[in-house]
């Protein structure tokens, strides 16, 4: 199934039902007295975050989608029904922003968390509710609310923790195929993953992270080259990035410094936040590189492209490096995660003992 991470819809509450004026028509009553009851409220438009999905291709060939109105009200105090709500089931990370304007709306980030999309309208009065001491007859009622309606822009962001940057081909498939329970295409000729896979790392018992694998950059992809941007949006919830780079590529002319700081300046021109992020360098297919020289070329490389973080070598073909890398990764994802974990809070019954 094609990956699609964004869609256009139009959603439309319902609309609230109509009040009702009516009379008590009973035998030996001749003044019955109002009974026209109020209009059900139209159904609201709910959206829901399913674990299950992991794309918005449904939502690409059904764009609309409305919910019923609230039944009118009637007499005998008879009051309308409310109209019936319909959930749009979305997957976790995504945003819902207004088409029109921009603004983000509402964002799903936990399994099942459930938001109100379009409130339906309220049902109007019936001639019940106007009934007085100096109003005993009377012949107002109110037409129903119009539930909301609005234009919606839905866009995925995948939930990781490690996003793995990098050129086409640079192994970044082989790398999370090799690591995780992913399998994305592999295959023994140049080309590029073209939607996004995620893959769960298992680093010990009970010890995990997620990784993401997007379709490679290229340089000017800024400008419309390659696939372009749209899948960076992938990698702006990530706590690290893995920056892979070819240290054996297909063609010899290719420079591996040279690509690095492509990569670099593309991260750069697309958010300024993602390029600031925690960066590892991940120098891959050092199996193909002879034994001798690999100490002397990595050396080079850091040196030329100017690199102070950290620097693994691995081999995502062979596994060679990957589980130091891996125990590293997670480390430092622990290490995130506690510190934007809030504060436990206190239990009051201590809180004397503490003074």
């Amino acid at each position: 199934m094609k990956f699609v991470d964004e869609a256009y819809i139009d959603v439309a509450a319902g609309d609230g039902g109509n009040g009702c004026a009516s009379f008590r028509h009973e035998k030996y009553k001749e003044f019955g007295g109002p009974d026209g009851g109020d209009g059900g409220r139209g159904g609201h438009v709910y959206a829901v975050a399913d674990p299950n999905l992991n794309t918005l291709v449904d939502y690409r060939f059904a764009r609309r989608h409305e919910a019923k109105r609230g039944q009118h009200g009637m007499g005998s105090d008879m009051f309308g029904a409310a109209g019936d709500d319909i959930t749009l089931k979305m997957p976790v990370g995504t945003v819902i922003t207004d088409a029109e304007t921009g603004d983000v709306l509402y964002e799903l980030l936990e399994p099942g968390e459930k938001i109100v999309i379009a409130k339906g309208g309220d049902g109007g009065f019936g001639n019940l509710r106007f009934k007085s001491s100096i109003n005993r007859a009377p012949r107002q009622k109110t037409p129903g609310w119009p539930g909301e309606r609005k234009n919606l822009k839905l866009e995925l962001k995948l939930l990781a923790d490690v996003g793995l940057l990098g050129m086409p081909n640079a192994g970044k498939s082989t790398f999370i195929a090799a690591v995780s329970n992913a399998r994305p295409k592999i295959a023994d000729y140049p080309f590029t993953t073209l939607h996004p896979n995620l893959g769960v790392v298992r680093a010990g018992p009970e010890q995990s992270f997620v990784v993401a694998d997007i379709p490679g950059l290229i340089e000017g992809a800024s400008e419309g080259a390659g696939l372009g941007h749209q899948f960076l949006r992938h990698l702006q919830r990530t706590r690290l990035l893995l920056h892979l780079v070819d240290m054996a590529p297909f063609d010899e002319g290719v420079d591996p410094v040279v690509q690095a700081r492509a990569i670099v300046a593309e991260l750069k021109k697309y958010d300024l936040a993602l390029y600031e992020k925690p960066r590892w360098l991940v120098l891959n297919k050092m199996d193909m590189v002879p034994a001798e020289e690999r100490e002397a070329r990595v050396k080079d490389f850091v040196r030329r492209l100017r690199w102070k973080g950290p620097v693994f070598q691995i081999s995502a073909l062979t596994r060679e490096g990957c589980e130091p890398l891996i125990h590293a990764i997670y480390q430092h994802v622990r290490r995130q995660q506690e510190a934007e974990a809030p504060p436990a809070e206190q239990d009051p019954r201590f809180a004397d003992d503490q003074k």
